[in-house]
């Protein structure tokens, strides 16, 4: 009988440790948070990597080279990886941590949601306006409303009604507009489908630092 692979040093006795990051070459559809130790999807995790002068930079789009370290997006579980000094163990050496970082995770995701809005504005998936909104509700065609952060809350509740949708409050009037061609947009509505979900998925992680970016009223199928 084959001999089960021996944990990496300082993996927990009996549990399955996931592949070396650097060995996987970011392969496969999970990871591990560095703090919590808990496995997940990537798309539920964040994702740094170390830039010129080993400076830490979050990367929410995986998209920038080097080997990942990947943390729930908690704002608790961001602090006390800061204080115990689980990025410089994980990268097995010197992090020089950034001022900013928790401004550029927040910037970062919110980038997230606005390009993921983009794309199904684009594809016929998403519209903005009062009315193209008050629309595709009484038609049943949202999945999930994104409203102007800075917008009025009795005016949100007057067009959600009796709608249990999600709602999402990631952008303000005028970067929202901006998405739609338009000065300024307060309504936003997205149709179901895999742009929804990823939107929704991206501002379920910007939460983990801002809460107030969502009302998880229901949640898309």
């Amino acid at each position: 009988m084959a001999r089960p692979p021996e944990a990496p040093h300082g993996a927990p006795q009996g549990e399955a440790p996931l592949p070396d990051d650097a060995i996987a070459r970011e392969r496969g559809p999970l990871r591990r948070c560095i703090v919590t130790r808990a496995v997940l999807p990537k798309e539920r995790l964040l994702r740094f990597v170390l830039g010129p002068g080993r400076e830490l930079l979050p990367d929410p789009g995986g998209r920038l080279p080097g080997r990942g370290l990947w943390l729930e997006p908690q704002e608790a579980v961001l602090s006390k990886a800061l204080k115990q000094g689980a990025f410089a163990r994980a990268a097995r050496g010197p992090v020089v941590v950034p001022p900013d970082l928790r401004a550029r995770i927040l910037s970062g995701l919110r980038g997230r949601v606005r390009d993921f809005l983009g794309l199904a504005r684009r594809g016929g998936a998403a519209v903005a306006g009062r009315e193209a909104v008050l629309e595709w509700l009484r038609a049943g065609r949202v999945a999930l409303l994104v409203q102007a952060s800075d917008g009025s809350p009795a005016e949100r509740e007057r067009l959600q009604g009796g709608h249990a949708l999600p709602v999402v409050l990631a952008l303000t009037a005028a970067e929202l507009g901006a998405v739609f061609g338009r000065e300024r947009a307060v309504h936003a509505a997205v149709a179901p489908g895999g742009l929804a979900e990823a939107l929704w998925a991206e501002a379920a992680r910007l939460a983990g630092f801002a809460p107030e970016v969502i009302e998880p009223r229901a949640m898309p199928a």
